[in-house]
């Protein structure tokens, strides 16, 4: 019975279903997916097919080990680390693939990752995330961890490793449109957020004064988010081409039916709910102490405003700020139906085409700003409560 006890105490618990969701994956799915051209569906290798003789027997075993590993009761460092070597591993070991599968002198070849690629990396993601959670780093070491995962990624991108994969393939043709698209892509986002942040967070602090405003304007918002992504598009083309049409000097700058601006209002509709909610939420979860100390030192109302209640209020801002940031990240893909731009032009391309490695294209970069994006708003949000905390009486 105690040896029983010793053996469920030695294995963890959400170790031990990625660790076989990791052995399925490298063991029964297929690695990589060799094709003739970008179009048709090609061939499946599981991974010692996808490898070289010589690195392949090698890196799978890395990556059995560090899957069994990761089903193991260790130090939430060495979960850590072994979760960060699988994902390294699991790029060395498509890029190979990559290499190896092309046909040569057929310039047209693509290699693609398969289902046991993916599946892998999500678990090896999942058992980093977890050791995260339990390491509870700090705010400063999260970006620091961030920085030094971005710089890996770049660095091997730079190098030229992955350029046999169908997706830097679909780059290298569009490498210039790229650049514009993702311009657009982050004005929209980054655009979106920063009026929605201006207009949001006035138009709550008037809402926390005038009491009577606060629930029509939330049921309001609270309206516009449940009306579709698409359907807001359509909605807004009608009376922005009006707008241009009628309006001197709109069409010059830059207001059409179609097109950013559409797009620019409907995510800065979209994000007005984050934001005023959670102003007004973070106003609300102020102490009543801090505010009577405040009017006792002889605040004024602003001063006890600009000087206690949003500085107090300021981790509620920050999670909303957060909701919108990531949400219009994704959304701002969706307005490339419209003309809007972005890496949807090449994720609804790619659609079109039946051409899975541009959608990729589109889809890749979008995920990787969005992860980036949450996690340095998230150092933000922990930054600000331990603030609030330091300052607290």
């Amino acid at each position: 019975m105690g040896d029983r006890r010793f053996a469920w105490a030695s294995v963890d618990k959400v170790g031990v279903p990625a660790a076989l969701l990791l052995l399925f994956a490298l063991l029964a799915l297929p690695f990589a997916t060799a094709k003739a051209n970008r179009i048709v569906p090609g061939e499946a290798h599981g991974l010692l097919a996808a490898l070289p003789s010589t690195a392949g027997p090698a890196l799978l075993f890395l990556l059995l080990a560090l899957a069994v590993a990761g089903a193991l009761r260790l130090p939430a460092v060495l979960r850590l680390g072994g979760a960060l070597v699988g994902l390294a591993g699991l790029l060395v070991a498509i890029g190979f693939a990559s290499a190896f599968l092309a046909a040569p002198g057929n310039p047209y070849a693509r290699v693609s990752p398969a289902s046991g690629f993916w599946t892998a990396l999500a678990a090896f993601a999942l058992l980093a995330t977890d050791a995260l959670t339990r390491l509870r780093p700090s705010p400063a070491l999260r970006l620091v961890l961030l920085g030094f995962v971005l710089a890996g990624v770049l660095a091997l991108l730079g190098s030229g490793f992955f350029e046999g994969l169908s997706v830097m393939r679909e780059y290298a043709v569009r490498r210039e449109s790229f650049a514009q698209e993702a311009l657009r892509h982050l004005a929209l986002a980054f655009g979106s957020m920063a009026i929605a942040v201006g207009l949001g967070i006035p138009f709550a602090l008037v809402a926390w004064r005038v009491k009577p405003l606060r629930a029509p304007a939330l049921a309001v918002l609270n309206v516009v988010q449940t009306v579709p992504s698409i359907a807001l598009f359509g909605l807004l083309i009608a009376p922005l081409g009006w707008i241009a049409l009628h309006v001197p000097g709109a069409s010059a700058l830059g207001v059409r039916g179609i097109g950013a601006a559409p797009a620019l209002v409907a995510l800065v509709l979209y994000s007005l709910l984050p934001v005023v909610a959670n102003t007004l939420a973070g106003l609300a979860a102020v102490p009543e102490a801090a505010r009577d100390a405040a009017t006792g030192i002889g605040m004024t109302r602003r001063q006890r405003l600009v000087g206690v209640e949003l500085p107090l209020a300021l981790p509620v801002i920050l999670a909303g700020i957060r909701i919108v940031l990531v949400q219009n990240i994704g959304l701002a893909t969706v307005a490339a139906l419209i003309g809007g731009g972005g890496f949807g032009v090449f994720v609804f391309q790619g659609l079109g085409q039946n051409a899975t490695d541009l959608v990729l294209l589109g889809a890749l970069p979008t995920v990787a700003l969005a992860f980036a994006s949450a996690t340095v708003l998230d150092a933000a949000i922990d930054f600000a409560t331990i603030t609030r905390k330091g300052d607290a009486p």
